[in-house]
């Protein structure tokens, strides 16, 4: 059979259809990927499109801060596929509300001047040395965050419009002496109180509920009675801590990894440089005659220093005569980095040499030489490096070979454990929601709750929980999502049921004391019914912890002298009554003048949001995800 589908295969009608497979791929695919943008647009604001990839870029950045901040809270989330399309969609907004303000600025013609951008950068405090601006540091910075000196300005500069705006809108907002002076007022009120907690216990044992009532609460609430779906997995756990208490290594093998990293050890030559650059993105004869005038009076005697403050367009590097800092091979741009490791001696000036930026003329200034740190001074480290790695090559022939045991013998764990020197581990029964710190990793849960594991009880694949942390598992336990029977929740109902009437009935009464009370009444006899007095409490301010926060809340939407009925979080019903209302103390300065900020930012705050929506009101947005 093999031999004739060959045969066949090298047949002149095999070749014709190859050759009409091919010429359609030609025609077709190719011809597909020549006609398609090199990057589709997620939207389009007023005609100006937002890239794909900015979003995609501006979607990894936040995903990776909200890792970092929240850990496995933040994935635990990102597991569940809406939450991840709704934080995307909302990264989108924000990227929208950012084009509409650039458009904006431009709109009402904000610019910022070189100046200002130079101004701006010298006094970041990322780039400052003891409190001064440091060009080393400014340059290794910049290049760790993949920034040209000239990228990096253009970033400020539009960074600089965009807050030039939000500024100016949340700038002219302003509170007023007196509005600060009636919010302090308010804010600062405090109240005497007398009041009294009706337990709603008093009136369970003149509740009857009727299996009625029962019945037609089931069937009213019949989704609060489904249960979520449980599991009992049994699994397997390895770590490469696991293997290394058990990893040796030899002279030779540590004097081997030495010798094969010896790069890892060596500290490469770095040059320290000056430049002249004239910025010429492209070719120019005018610009590189002058690069060349310039040359020639370098040649001649003039002072680079000089030259370089006068006319290089790098005007950071320029204020240093032109130094650049230290840097080794692989920063700089191809070009310029070739010319100055050219450079033989401190002083040598290279030619006039064309970049990606411009022209420039190199100065060597000085030359660190290659180091290599010796054996003895990183031996621990490389005893660390080779017990890992041979732990690492270790744990992964051991999860090539657990993988295979899993598949092979899927109907228990009994060989993995063997395998991997470690216990088989039993839960008890979990939901989703609320599983065992140890098994709360998503790609953990997903496999649990599969259906596979579920129906078909197999062993799990090897779940990477995290780099060189595995799991393997499987149901041992599992109970389905149901709806419990009547039965099964009568009790529950009942007591729910009862917990209501009880509250209303407690409720009507405090309803009708404080009718009484309205009608300048005496309660105290009522109130001893149920043995129950006033308490009372002076000075509640706003902020009191010390009542239910209910209470607090209610007692400040009531005039003096007027009484209200408040639900309490526990069922129990109080009767609050408002015996004084105490004028807040006058402000001083200080404190009139924080809440004048505070009100001026509330407000700003609020001008900001609203302009923003304005703008989305009037613009022709479109999102094509």
């Amino acid at each position: 059979m093999l031999e004739r589908i060959r045969e066949g295969s090298q047949g002149p009608w095999a070749i014709g259809i190859l050759a009409l497979v091919i010429l359609s791929f030609i025609f077709a695919g190719v011809g597909s990927y020549i006609n398609s943008s090199s990057s589709v647009a997620a939207a389009s604001v007023n005609g100006e499109e937002i890239s794909s990839t900015e979003l995609e870029q501006a979607y990894e950045n936040e995903r990776a801060r909200m890792e970092s901040q929240f850990g496995d809270a933040f994935a635990t989330l990102a597991s569940d596929t809406t939450y991840l399309q709704n934080f995307k969609k909302g990264i989108l907004d924000r990227l929208i509300s950012e084009k509409l303000l650039d458009q904006a600025a431009i709109d009402l013609g904000l610019r910022v001047s070189d100046a200002q951008i130079k101004e701006a950068i010298v006094g970041m405090q990322e780039f400052q040395v003891d409190g001064k601006f440091d060009n080393d540091r400014y340059l290794i910075i910049l290049r760790q965050a993949g920034f040209q000196p000239n990228n990096f300005r253009d970033y400020m500069r539009v960074d600089m419009i965009r807050r030039q705006l939000s500024s100016s809108l949340m700038g002219s907002e302003f509170a007023l002496k007196q509005e600060a002076s009636n919010a302090y007022a308010i804010q600062q009120q405090t109240r005497d109180i007398k009041f009294v907690t009706v337990p709603k216990a008093s009136f369970q044992e003149q509740v009857e509920i009727t299996p009625e009532q029962i019945e037609t609460y089931y069937q009213s609430n019949i989704d609060q009675f489904d249960t979520e779906q449980k599991v009992s997995v049994a699994y397997v756990e390895l770590k490469l801590d696991d293997l290394m208490a058990d990893i040796q290594v030899t002279d030779d093998e540590l004097n081997e990894f030495y010798q094969q990293n010896i790069s890892t050890y060596r500290t490469e030559e770095e040059r320290q440089v000056s430049h002249i650059l004239l910025e010429s993105a492209e070719a120019d004869d005018v610009v590189a005659a002058q690069a060349d005038e310039l040359l020639e009076k370098i040649n001649t005697g003039a002072d680079f220093a000089e030259l370089a403050k006068e006319y290089s367009s790098d005007t950071f590097s320029a204020e240093n005569g032109g130094d650049l800092g230290w840097f080794g091979k692989g920063i700089m741009d191809p070009a310029f980095e070739e010319a100055a490791y050219t450079l033989e001696s401190v002083n040598d000036v290279s030619a006039v040499i064309k970049s990606a930026f411009g022209y420039h003329i190199i100065k060597l200034t000085d030359v660190k030489p290659e180091q290599v740190t010796g054996f003895d001074e990183v031996k621990e480290d490389i005893i660390a490096e080779v017990k890992t790695t041979k732990a690492e090559d270790q744990f992964y022939e051991v999860q090539q070979r657990l993988a295979e045991v899993a598949f092979e013998v899927p109907d228990n764990l009994d060989e993995v454990a063997e395998l991997a020197g470690k216990p088989i581990v039993t839960s008890e029964l979990f939901t989703r929601n609320e599983a065992p710190q140890s098994l709360s990793n998503p790609s953990i849960l997903n496999s649990a709750f599969s259906v596979e594991l579920i129906e078909d009880a197999v062993n799990s694949e090897v779940i990477e929980v995290a780099k060189n942390h595995i799991v393997i598992l499987r149901v041992s336990d599992y109970e389905p999502e149901r709806t419990q029977a009547i039965e099964e929740v009568t009790e529950q109902i009942q007591q729910t049921l009862s917990d209501q009437a009880a509250q209303q009935t407690a409720k009507d009464w405090a309803v009708e004391v404080k009718g009484l009370l309205a009608n300048n009444e005496n309660v105290d006899s009522k109130l001893s019914e149920l043995q129950l007095t006033w308490e009372s409490q002076e000075g509640v301010a706003r902020s009191d912890t010390s009542l239910s926060q209910s209470i607090v809340q209610a007692l400040f939407a009531v005039a003096e002298n007027q009484t209200t009925v408040v639900d309490l979080i526990n069922g129990d019903i109080s009767l609050v009554q408002v015996t004084k209302v105490n004028d807040a103390p006058a402000a001083d300065d200080t404190q009139l003048a924080t809440l004048i900020n505070r009100l001026a930012s509330t407000k700003a705050q609020l001008l900001f949001s609203a302009v923003i929506e304005s703008l989305k009101a009037d613009a022709d947005i479109e999102i094509y995800l």
